[in-house]
């Protein structure tokens, strides 16, 4: 009598190991403004976007040098069209439910770690701009964390191994058409600057506390070449940025000034980003969409990046305001 084999179970379309979730986890919370954000996995890593109201976009990228391994087992394009990018696995997921489960590795031997930390006076819990933040002393926790995903539709998996216990999290997907990047056009730009990213998390911080509303960036070819400015509730206040090698390392300005007004909340959505990258890349083009690509460094495994863009505030000109005025004048005669 011939006995059926069973069925092999197909590899998932996605595996990979992390020693750490500590740059997971950071690289996560900096994108941290929406309740959803669209995964996409590729054979190099992978890619979140989050999106509030097509006004503000985030991408953070989980390079695959952050895992101690990466397998993937993604479905291969038609021959006669390679450049397809419907193969790549793609799905929405949970951001604060991600958060907090990642957040759980390391908190099983949180006192075995407060002692070490104790005698290391190395080890600080002082909050600064934490050029540090991914260093060997910041992620020492023993342990692993398995993430795979099995199959389109399927939960995202986690599974974290810490000093003896084993915790498992399936985390559902859900399938939703993944919005467009804001345009932003790289060979049209305006100006670009490049500079250490605690200068402008210096500049938040001093403009914060006037209550703004809108954040107006300015860039100009003579003093004081970049300039932020607001006015709040409880007043008004700028920084202005010196053209010099040690706040600004790279700035062109193609047209003599380039100035556009940002909802000040969604430019400070990305101070997350500010605190844990070394630098900032900041571009305009002429539609005035500013991108700013946050540089972080993580210890042991290379260079991981952070990407937003900004929409701003429509500018009306003078000749719709009249426009407006008229047609309300002759409103009001109707009525009349």
């Amino acid at each position: 009598m011939a006995s059926s084999a069973s069925p092999v179970p197909a590899p998932p379309l996605f595996r990979a190991v992390a020693s750490s979730t500590r740059p997971l986890y950071q690289l996560l919370k900096s994108i941290g403004f929406t309740n959803k954000v669209h995964v996409d996995i590729t054979d190099n890593g992978l890619r979140f976007m989050a999106d509030h109201a097509r006004v503000m976009q985030g991408v953070a990228h989980w390079n695959k040098n952050l895992f101690t391994s990466y397998t993937t087992n993604l479905p291969q394009p038609e021959e006669e069209d390679e450049e397809d990018e419907s193969a790549t696995p793609t799905f929405q997921i949970s951001l604060p439910a991600l958060l907090e489960t990642l957040q759980i590795f390391g908190a099983v031997d949180a006192a075995t770690r407060q002692a070490k930390a104790d005698i290391d006076p190395y080890r600080s819990n002082l909050r600064n701009y934490r050029p540090d933040a991914f260093s060997n002393q910041t992620l020492g926790m023993s342990g692993t964390c398995s993430l795979s995903h099995s199959q389109e539709g399927a939960p995202f998996s986690i599974v974290l191994e810490e000093a003896g216990v084993k915790t498992t999290c399936n985390l559902i997907t859900y399938i939703a058409e993944e919005p467009e990047l804001i345009p932003f056009d790289v060979n049209d730009l305006s100006f670009k600057i490049i500079t250490q990213a605690r200068w402008l998390l210096d500049a938040l911080a001093e403009i914060g506390p006037t209550g703004p509303e809108k954040l107006t960036i300015a860039a100009s070819r003579k003093a004081p070449y970049l300039k932020l400015s607001s006015v709040g509730a409880l007043g008004s206040s700028s920084v202005d940025f010196a053209k010099g090698r040690d706040l600004l390392e790279t700035f062109a300005v193609r047209d003599a000034r380039w100035v556009q007004s940002f909802k000040f909340d969604i430019i400070k959505s990305a101070m997350e980003a500010m605190r844990i990258a070394s630098k900032v890349s900041m571009r305009g083009d002429r539609q005035g969409v500013l991108s700013m690509q946050f540089m972080v460094e993580v210890e042991g495994a290379g260079l991981s990046f952070l990407d937003f863009r900004f929409v701003p505030y429509a500018e009306r000109d003078d000749d719709e305001e009249e426009e407006e005025e008229d047609d309300g004048d002759e409103r009001e005669g109707e009525e009349l």
